[in-house]
């Protein structure tokens, strides 16, 4: 229970992601628009394989192989997507291809990420969230206490109080490394007083 209230910000962005493609051939721009566009509004669980790689998978749920796709189709039934974003800087090389999006709604409202994508087999697929290209960890703590605030949060009020002061006060810089680690122990050491 502790890990998925810690990490749900990061579990957001499978949901979270949508971008318009430019800079490459036209297939390949509507290909990666499409990927992109789905994965951020769509929550059919489905789309957590077909548009994502094992690595994107592990990155957003924090976990390991196949526990990583259950709990993104799991998120994807449970979340809603972002209504819309905006995006820059697409670059395309071959088979990767790298994008800025900006984000509005869904669980990293107000965010702008880079993401870098992956060709395999023909299906262009979200590899990895190589950043933040604008941070706003106001938004995030925002969201995360409406999470909290839900009946199904199974978190008491004291807790969850705890942990979103944790992560307010953290340097931002930590707390954009604990969303891209691949494990909880960036979480877990923001908020570690809390337990």
């Amino acid at each position: 229970m502790l890990k998925r209230y810690l990490v749900l910000p990061c579990l957001l962005i499978v949901s979270a992601l949508a971008f318009a493609a430019c800079g490459s051939s036209d297939n390949e721009e509507s290909q990666i628009e499409d990927v992109v566009t789905t994965s951020a509004t769509n929550t059919d669980p489905a789309n957590c394989k077909k548009l994502s790689t094992q690595q994107f998978l592990e990155q957003t749920t924090q976990t390991q192989g196949s526990e990583a796709l259950e709990e993104c189709e799991k998120e994807a039934t449970e979340e809603s997507g972002a209504k819309s974003a905006t995006v820059s800087e697409i670059e395309v090389d071959g088979s990767d291809a790298t994008a800025n999006a900006a984000l509005s709604g869904g669980g990293f409202d107000g965010q702008e990420v880079e993401v870098a994508l992956v060709k395999e087999d023909d299906q262009w697929k979200l590899d990895e969230i190589a950043g933040f290209v604008k941070f706003d960890q106001a938004k995030l703590i925002e969201t995360l206490e409406r999470e909290f605030a839900k009946p199904s949060a199974e978190i008491s009020k004291s807790l969850a109080s705890c942990i979103t002061n944790a992560f307010a006060e953290a340097p931002p810089a930590k707390f954009e490394d604990a969303l891209l680690d691949v494990s909880t122990e960036g979480f877990e050491e923001l908020a570690g007083d809390c337990f």
